[in-house]
C-alpha cells in the first residue's frame, strides 16, 4: 500500500483525530498512487496513523477511514460502519420518520451523506475516494436499510473540487420524489429531486420545537422561511398570525402546501421578497412582532468571506430587534462553520448595542442529534441557534 508521510511540524492535528490531511501537511508520498486510492498515513517518524483515500488534486489530500491498521476497506467495512450509523439513529431519533442517516466524517465515513425520508434515501458522495465505493454503499444500504427508493443528489459544487461530475437522479427504480414526512406531529413535504441539498434541512428538527413554548399567542415573523417549517410549527403552536418571507417562489409554494396540510393555511401569509429589503421595509412601516425567526443560508463558505458575513448577520439581527417590543423573542441562527459560536454571539451583542437593546439568553442550541459532532473536527460544528429575549 502506498504511504503518505506527514510533515513533522504539521502532523499533530491529524494524530489527535482529525480525519483530513491537507496537501500542505504531507512531507512525502511513498509508492505510486492514483486519485481515489487507499493509502496508509504515518507520522514523520513512520508510526501508523490511519488509512484513507487520497486525491492530490484536492486541497484535502487524504480523508482517513480507519485508525485500525488491521481493518480492511472492503464491503464488510461499509456494512459495519453503516450498521453503526443506523443503530445510533435508532437510539437518538424521536418523533420523526426522517433523519440524517450518515453524517460523513462524524460517522467515520468521510464525504458520505445519506438522509432518510420516510424510507426513501437521498445520497451524496462528495469526494472521489468515496464516490469510487458508491456501488458498494448502495448495495449495503439496500441490505441494511431496505429502502423504498434511493435518489442521488450528487449535484453539489464541492464535487467539482474533486474532479467529479455533477449528477442527480434515481438509483434503481424511479419513484415519486415528493415525499411527505412526519416530524414532531407535523406532516411536511420534501422534494428529493428539487429541494435544497438532499431535499430538506433536518438539522433544525429539534430547534423547531422551541416554537411550542414561544409562539402561543404571538405575532410571528419568519425570515428566510424556505419551505415554511418554522412558520408551520409556530402556527400549530398557537400563533395568532405568521408572516413568512423568502426570495424563492418555488420554496414558498411548498410552504403554503405545508401550512394547508397541517390545517394552518389561514394563519400563515408568505411573501416573496429579499429578507434584507423586507426587514428595512417593515421597520419603515413600524411593524411589530412578538417572535422573529432568522434562519438564513450560510453567509460565508470560506474564511476570507467572513467579514462580509459578520456585517450581514449584524444587519439582519439589528433590524429584527427593532421590530420587537420589550420582552419579544428572537430565534437567530447561523449555519456556517466559519462563523464560530463566540463570534456569532459577539455579533448579536454588537447589534443589540447599536440599537440600544438588552438581551437575555434563553437557550443556546446546536444541530440535531442525528448530526453529531466529532470533537477532533471543529468543522462538524456548524449550526448555532440562539433563543433570545429582547428588552
Amino acid at each position: 500500500m502506498p504511504t503518505v508521510v506527514l510533515a513533522r511540524q504539521r502532523e499533530q492535528r491529524v494524530k489527535d483525530g482529525h480525519p483530513w490531511v491537507y496537501r500542505t501537511e504531507i512531507a512525502e508520498i511513498k509508492g505510486n498512487i492514483n486519485p481515489g486510492d487507499i493509502v496508509e498515513v504515518t507520522d514523520s517518524a513512520g508510526r501508523f496513523v490511519g488509512c484513507g483515500f487520497i486525491n492530490t488534486a484536492s486541497q484535502i489530500a487524504v480523508r482517513i477511514l480507519t485508525r485500525d491498521k488491521n481493518e480492511q476497506i472492503d464491503r464488510n467495512f461499509f456494512v459495519r460502519r453503516i450498521r453503526q450509523a443506523v443503530d445510533y439513529r435508532r437510539r437518538v431519533l424521536e418523533n420523526s420518520n426522517a433523519c440524517r442517516l450518515i453524517f460523513g466524517e462524524a460517522d467515520f465515513l468521510p464525504a458520505l451523506i445519506v438522509d432518510n425520508f420516510a424510507g426513501y434515501l437521498s445520497l451524496q458522495t462528495l469526494a472521489l475516494g468515496m464516490d469510487r465505493f458508491k456501488d458498494t454503499i448502495v448495495d449495503v444500504l439496500g441490505e441494511v436499510c431496505r429502502p423504498r427508493g434511493i435518489f442521488e443528489r450528487n449535484d453539489a459544487s464541492v464535487r467539482q473540487l474533486e474532479g467529479l461530475p455533477l449528477v442527480s437522479g434515481f438509483i434503481g427504480p424511479p419513484f415519486d420524489p415528493l415525499v411527505i414526512i412526519e416530524e414532531n406531529g407535523l406532516q411536511l413535504e420534501v422534494d428529493l429531486a428539487g429541494g435544497q441539498k438532499t431535499g430538506y434541512f433536518l438539522d433544525q428538527r429539534e430547534n423547531r420545537r422551541v416554537m411550542f413554548y414561544l409562539a402561543k399567542g404571538a405575532r410571528v415573523l419568519d425570515c428566510f422561511c424556505h419551505t415554511g417549517t418554522f412558520s408551520v410549527y409556530a402556527a400549530v403552536a398557537g400563533a395568532v398570525s405568521v408572516t413568512g418571507i423568502d426570495i424563492s417562489a418555488p420554496a414558498l409554494e411548498v410552504a403554503r402546501r405545508n401550512a394547508a396540510r397541517n390545517g394552518v393555511g389561514h394563519l400563515c401569509h408568505f411573501i416573496e421578497e429579499n429578507c434584507f429589503d423586507a426587514l428595512r421595509r417593515l421597520e419603515r412601516e413600524k411593524a411589530l412582532f412578538d417572535l422573529i425567526i432568522l434562519d438564513p443560508p450560510a453567509f460565508t463558505k470560506s474564511k476570507g468571506a467572513l467579514p462580509g458575513a459578520v456585517r450581514g448577520y449584524k444587519e439582519i439581527n439589528l433590524r429584527a430587534m427593532r421590530l420587537l417590543p420589550p420582552g419579544g423573542f428572537l430565534v437567530t441562527c447561523s449555519c456556517s462553520y466559519h462563523m464560530s459560536e463566540e463570534l456569532f454571539i459577539q455579533t448579536i451583542r454588537e447589534a443589540a448595542r447599536d440599537c440600544r437593546r438588552q438581551l437575555r439568553l434563553v437557550e443556546l442550541r446546536r444541530q440535531a442529534k442525528d448530526h453529531p459532532m466529532l470533537l477532533a473536527m471543529p468543522e462538524n460544528y456548524y449550526l448555532k441557534c440562539l433563543v433570545i429575549q429582547v428588552f
